[in-house]
Parts: structure tokens; sequence; C-alpha cells
């Protein structure tokens, strides 16, 4: 037994080595390790951002209309264009707040469309229109530095440059007649819309790697903190083991006792072995797997439940699974069962917050099908959530739970069901316990 307690505590690298590893990966990345963080999106739209922009189109595009044709006057300006643009940012305003936080497939495309027109679009006709004055050099500057602000770097950049070739293809073919621009005025022009664009892409890629190191020392502690803790986890393995060997030798009560102690500590062990797996999984944002497999949700949520380590009979006993109608999707197991337990540990938590008494029923999962698309609903009777955490529980590092909870277990089942083509949303009041419900679609 000391000779399997000595390679239990030593079969690990040290903390000291993990930490200069991660150190090495740091200073001397892989091509791949210096491509991804140039590839990495933003991860969660701010609501309130689109809001915000959409108010002030609304606002701001009549008030600029009337400046520059009766206080400022320029060469150019259309009412009816100024109008057409103010009623989108209207319409950024009238999306529903649940396609929003989280944005669904549809909001996205259709807020990306909104802000290419409004943005590249809009500034470079108006640009061209007005001879690329100083006015509007100044506005399509500030314009690229907005467009980058406020979507992904690569669509801003894509954007951009797709807005002003259509601008200046549809200038040239309707345009009003505009004052010629020099030689020298367009160089001018040239260099300082090329300066207001490489300043774009520059901070749209220094937003992105903050975020990616922000996880990446995150998941670089977690696994620190995993090796300090699996090397006593095996130990106290060995220890209950040798505890239920020795409880055959003793017999009656005090051999019952002990072959008692030795399974709750082998529960323990489990249960603290997932928990180190799933953080660690949870904090993988940016490396998830892109391979797919034809998926069934009755057994991959089944699955999950039978593996996961409920802390009593009781507890166990509360989740109840109803499939209605059994689908297939295309996805990864091991991402999707892991978005089961996140689920369901944020349930049977907000449960025993809500009530110490719990009840068979009182987190209920219903798996059924309708047309091309397939649903897994988490529903709990627990302490439920405020607008305010609603809006917020699926950006990363944001936690309910500020003792133990680092904040991307729903970042990360958003993340894996959105790879799934998928959606998910939350519907929840204090006191009312909560629904989630994962749309996916049929394979």
């Amino acid at each position: 037994m000391n000779e399997d307690l000595h390679r239990a505590t030593y079969a690990m690298p040290s903390p000291r080595a993990l930490l200069q590893l991660a150190r090495h990966r740091l200073r001397h990345p892989s091509s791949s390790g210096v491509l991804q963080p140039l590839l990495e999106p933003v991860l969660h739209p701010s609501r309130w951002r689109i809001r915000a922009i959409g108010a002030s189109m609304f606002l701001g595009h009549p008030l600029f209309y009337l400046v520059w044709t009766h206080w400022l006057p320029q060469p150019y300006e259309n009412l009816w264009l100024r109008l057409l643009v103010a009623g989108l940012g209207l319409s950024l305003l009238a999306i529903p707040a649940a396609s929003v936080a989280p944005p669904s497939r549809a909001t996205a495309v259709v807020v990306t469309a909104i802000f290419w027109l409004t943005l590249p679009w809009f500034f470079s006709w108006m640009y061209f229109c007005n001879g690329g004055n100083a006015v509007w050099l100044a506005s399509v500057g500030a314009m690229l530095l907005i467009y980058y602000h406020l979507t992904d770097w690569r669509l801003a950049t894509v954007g951009a440059a797709s807005g002003m070739a259509v601008a200046w293809v549809m200038f040239e073919a309707f345009g009003p007649q505009a004052p010629a621009l020099g030689l020298e005025l367009a160089a001018t022009n040239t260099v300082v819309l090329s300066f207001c664009w490489y300043t774009g892409i520059v901070l749209g890629l220094s937003s992105s790697n903050l975020r990616r190191e922000q996880l990446n020392f995150t998941l670089g502690t977690m696994g620190i903190m995993a090796h300090e803790l699996r090397t006593p986890l095996a130990t106290m393995q060995l220890i209950a083991e040798a505890v239920r060997n020795e409880a055959p030798q003793h017999g009656g009560e005090s051999g019952e006792r002990l072959q008692q102690l030795g399974q709750r500590l082998n529960h323990l062990v489990r249960n603290m072995n997932h928990q180190i797996d799933m953080q660690i999984t949870n904090a993988r944002l940016t490396r998830l797997p892109r391979n797919a497999e034809r998926i069934s949700a009755a057994e991959v949520v089944q699955a999950a439940l039978a593996d996961y380590p409920y802390r009593s009979t009781r507890e166990r006993q509360a989740v109840v699974v109803r499939v209605h109608a059994d689908f297939h999707f295309f996805g990864s197991p091991a991402l999707f069962s892991q978005v089961v337990d996140n689920l369901t540990k944020n349930a049977l938590r907000s449960l025993a917050a809500a009530s110490s008494a719990i009840q068979p029923g009182d987190l209920l999962i219903e798996i059924g099908a309708l047309g091309q698309r397939g649903r897994i609903v988490f529903t709990d009777n627990g302490v439920g959530m405020d607008a305010v955490l609603r809006k917020r529980i699926f950006q990363p590092f944001f936690s309910t739970d500020r003792g133990t909870g680092h904040g991307l277990g729903l970042a990360f089942c958003q993340r894996v069901v959105h790879a799934a083509q998928g959606t998910i949303r939350v519907k929840s009041a204090p006191h009312q316990g909560a629904v989630f419900t994962i749309e996916l679609p049929v394979a």
C-alpha cells in the first residue's frame, strides 16, 4: 500500500513543471498558437450595445440632417435616406430581448446586415456624394473605429471593404454630381482612412487577444489547481479501498460501518474528480473540437445523468427525465454530456438554495421533437433569477455563485449548442424556478 501511495503522489508532474510549461507556451507559441488568437471571435455581443447604437441612429440621423442642411450646409444631403437609416436604428430597438441575450442566429444576421447598411455603406455613399470633403473624411474615419468596436473584427474588415465597394459602384451608377476630388486630396484622404482602418483592426485584434489571454490564464490556473487536488484525491482513493478491505475482518456493526465509510470516501473522490473535469472542460471555450457525430438526444442525456455524482439519493430522485420523442442531431457527445452536467449542476444548486426538502420531479428534463427542430428542456423549481441575471448568465466570467463559480459553465453551454447550429435560452423569474431550452436541428 505504501508503494501505491508513493506512485499516486508522484505520478503527475510537479506544479512548478506545469507552470514552466504554461509560461513556455505563452512565450514560444506554435504556429497554430499564433493564428488562434487572430481567429478568436467576439463571444458575447452585448444587448445594450445593440440598443444603444439603435437609439443613437434613430435620434442622431435626423439631427445631423438638420446640422448639415441648415447650420453647416454640405454639398449633398438626403432626408429620405436619413429617415431610412433612422428607421433601421428603430428596428434594433424593436428586437425582442429574448432574441438578443443570448443572440439567436436570425438576430445575428439581421443585426449584422443593419450595421453594414448604416455604417460602411451609408457613410461611404455620403463620402463619395460629398466629394470626399473634410466633414465626411472625418465621419468615415470615425465610422471605421465604431464599426470595429461594435462587431467582430473579421466581420468589420469584410463589411467595411464590401460596403465601400458597393457604395462606390452605386455612386458611379446613380450618384449625384459631386465636386471633383483632386489627386493630392485623394492621396491625403487615402492615408487618413488607411490609418483609421489599420487602427480599427489593431484594436479589434487587441480586444480579441485580451479575451483569449483571460481564458488561457484561467485554464492554466485551473490545470495547476487540478493537479494539486488530484494528488490527495488519489491518496484518499487508496485509503478508501484499504478501509473497505479491512471491513470483512471486523464483521458486525463495526465492519458495516467501515464499509460505509469506504464507500463514502469513494463517492467523495469520484465527485471531486468529476467537478475538476467539468471545470477544466468549461474553461476550454476557445478550444472546442469541431468534429461532429450523429447523437441521440435521449441517450446523451440519460448517459450524462447516470454518471452524474449526486450528493444524495434524494437529489438523484429529484431528477426526472421524460422522452416524448427522441431525435438525433450532429455534435460532440462528450461536449453535450458536459452541457447536461452543467445545466443539471446549476439546477440542483438552485433547488438546494430554494428548499432542503427536494421532491421527485423538482428537476424535469424533457426531450421532444417537432418537425425539423428538437428540444431538450430543463425545468427546475429552484430560486429562479431576475431580469438582470438573465441578461448576463451567458457571459464568460459572470457567475451567480461567486464562492465557487468561475462563470464559464453557461458560456461553454452556449458555445457548444451554437456549434451544433442550435440555440439555448432561459426563462425565469425570482422564486419561480428556471426553464433552459435547447433547440437543435434534427439530423
